[in-house]
């Protein structure tokens, strides 16, 4: 199994002013952010307005970001509260190009701690699987003893973890077998994670501060936990206005377009943030000063 990478964006999704997937200006935002430090991107996951795109356009979008960065790692979102459907989209993106998988824990039908292994142990067989615990999302958490059962079934390759409970993620550290690699799902927990034994991050911020999150992954890595710390304190005043501005990908994906990066809008029932809200994030992402190193370059046919 190739290597995924440590920092990971959760890839907004472009969209025309129709309201179309831009696939142009998702290629380019590949390019953008492994440019600015990320070894991979996920596609069509929360970020991605997933909810909102179809099953093709999933694919369509898996694969021309896989164009745009052969050589980097694509995770294909293919999660759902369905699981032969997931099983279906999980099996159509790992033939399509996908380094990955990504799926969540099911939500809404809030399954048991039973239902969640059989539902990854089904979806492992479709392709390298990294499930994404997220009770906020979801209504259920995934608990350290059901991802460790899951974490040894072969085709299960790691965790999103999203709990918010830095003891869980220890747990699940502290069990884990080789090979078994723990994201954090929190661009906050980045740094703690990291501490009691965690690998890297699926992260927001890294649209904006990629260099830093990379720099604060790898100094902790190399033992500057000072440097570590330090830029993870610079982070934090970031990291928390995208994610409480507004819900996750508004305050992202509104920066990206005023940072003069074509973005585009939102689906339904996701709309744009006001003007003072949207005031109040670029104060904070003008304030990150060199933080803030994503450079939109949009390119011309």
């Amino acid at each position: 199994m190739a290597d995924i990478g440590r920092l990971l964006t959760a890839m907004c999704t472009p969209f025309t002013e129709e309201g179309r997937v831009d696939f142009d200006a998702a290629q380019q935002l590949a390019r953008l952010l492994v440019a600015d430090g990320s070894d991979g991107v996920v596609v069509a996951g929360t970020t991605g307005e997933s909810p909102t795109l179809t099953d093709d356009e999933k694919i369509d979008l898996l694969r021309a970001v896989k164009e745009a960065i052969p050589d980097r790692s694509v995770v294909a979102g293919t999660g759902g509260n369905d699981t032969r459907h997931s099983l279906e989209l999980s099996e159509r993106a790992s033939r399509a190009g996908a380094d990955a998988l990504l799926a969540v824990v099911p939500y809404y039908n809030k399954p048991t701690q039973e239902g969640m292994y059989q539902h990854f142990r089904t979806l492992a067989g479709a392709g390298p699987v990294i499930m994404y615990n997220i009770q906020s999302r979801t209504g259920v958490n995934m608990t350290a003893d059901t991802t460790l059962r899951c974490a040894q079934e072969p085709g299960v390759i790691g965790v999103k973890e999203a709990s918010g409970n830095i003891d869980q993620m220890g747990f699940v550290c502290a069990g884990a077998p080789a090979g078994f690699r723990v994201w954090s799902g929190d661009d906050g927990f980045t740094l703690p994670l990291l501490a009691v034994g965690g690998y890297g991050v699926i992260c927001v911020t890294s649209h904006l501060a990629g260099r830093a999150v990379k720099t604060m992954i790898e100094a902790y890595g190399d033992g500057r936990n000072g440097q570590a710390t330090e830029v993870h304190h610079r982070l934090l005043p970031l990291i928390n206005t995208l994610m409480t501005a507004a819900s996750n990908p508004i305050p992202v994906k509104t920066a990206l377009n005023r940072l003069g990066f074509p973005a585009g809008p939102f689906r339904l029932p996701l709309t744009a943030m006001d003007e003072t809200t949207t005031a109040k994030v670029m104060k904070v992402v003008e304030g990150a000063g060199d933080l803030v190193t994503f450079k939109p370059r949009v390119e011309v046919a």
